[in-house]
């Protein structure tokens, strides 16, 4: 291992899962193991794939968009009938912490660079044919957040950011949450602020996307982060559908991310 990532350990393709294989690692961001589900299409090993790194919600781990929203087979899917190119796609544990981290840093450890570092650090050491120069991050619910909020603030590392159903600020991610995450922020209520990164970087922010059911809990919080970024003139693409905050709806529109994520790789390769 060439990235400073500790005892590693990867599966083989997982019987009867095609692409499927899961990986354990010692992260030095969250000082502990942790682990990620990886999606490599069987039939694209050896090719230059983007990375989406796709996040999941509170109370999660790193295999609920596998398990829960079926990501293998609808990517598979996809791939096989020739919507979207081929991908990889790592689904990471968020650190573990009490109902959710808020993959943001905390006193003790720091989930934000688990994500931004250390997972496409440790994919890139065991696949160097993928591409983790920029990477893809999405996410729902609290993953949304995560991938709306990181990706902001490290523009120049993402290539395209989409949220499905994201909480919005750390107001949203207490409804769901026991533990008040305020109480162990490592860097303060202004760097878990998701707006403040999108208006700092607002030159050089990637291709952003995020959609809410309008069933949802969240929906008014969602309508309020379009509002603003309209008026801070930042360009974004938002979308509401029927539906709730219910691995329903994200089975049925992370099609909507797989289809961007395929579309801003083919763009980065074509010939000017």
């Amino acid at each position: 291992m060439v990235s400073g990532i500790r005892n590693p350990v990867l599966s083989e393709e997982l019987s009867g899962h095609p692409g499927v294989r899961l990986l354990t690692l010692c992260s030095p961001a969250l000082r502990q193991r942790a682990d990620v589900t990886l999606y490599l299409p069987p039939a694209a090993a050896e090719r230059r794939l983007p990375l989406l790194i796709l996040m999941h919600g509170v109370y999660g781990s790193h295999w609920n968009w596998w398990a829960l929203g079926n990501l293998p087979s609808i990517a598979g899917e996809m791939i096989g009938a020739g919507e979207i190119a081929p991908l990889a796609v790592a689904m990471p544990s968020d650190g573990l912490w009490s109902d959710g981290s808020g993959y943001v840093a905390h006193k003790h450890f720091d989930a934000e660079s688990w994500i931004i570092d250390d997972v496409p650090a440790c994919v890139r050491d065991f696949f160097p044919q993928i591409q983790t120069r920029k990477v893809f991050l999405a996410g729902l619910s609290m993953g949304g957040f995560g991938a709306l909020r990181i990706g902001a603030k490290h523009a120049s590392r993402v290539a395209g950011i989409s949220a499905h159903s994201p909480v919005t600020s750390l107001a949203d991610l207490s409804q769901f949450v026991q533990d008040s995450l305020e109480k162990d922020l490592g860097a303060g209520k202004r760097d878990a602020d998701l707006l403040y990164w999108m208006r700092r970087n607002r030159l050089s922010l990637p291709p952003i996307r995020f959609d809410c059911g309008s069933e949802d809990s969240l929906l008014v919080s969602n309508r309020a982060l379009h509002a603003a970024l309209l008026r801070a003139r930042i360009p974004h693409d938002y979308e509401e559908h029927p539906g709730g905050h219910d691995w329903p709806y994200w089975q049925q529109h992370v099609r909507s991310t797989l289809r961007f994520v395929s579309r801003l790789a083919s763009e980065a390769v074509r010939p000017a």
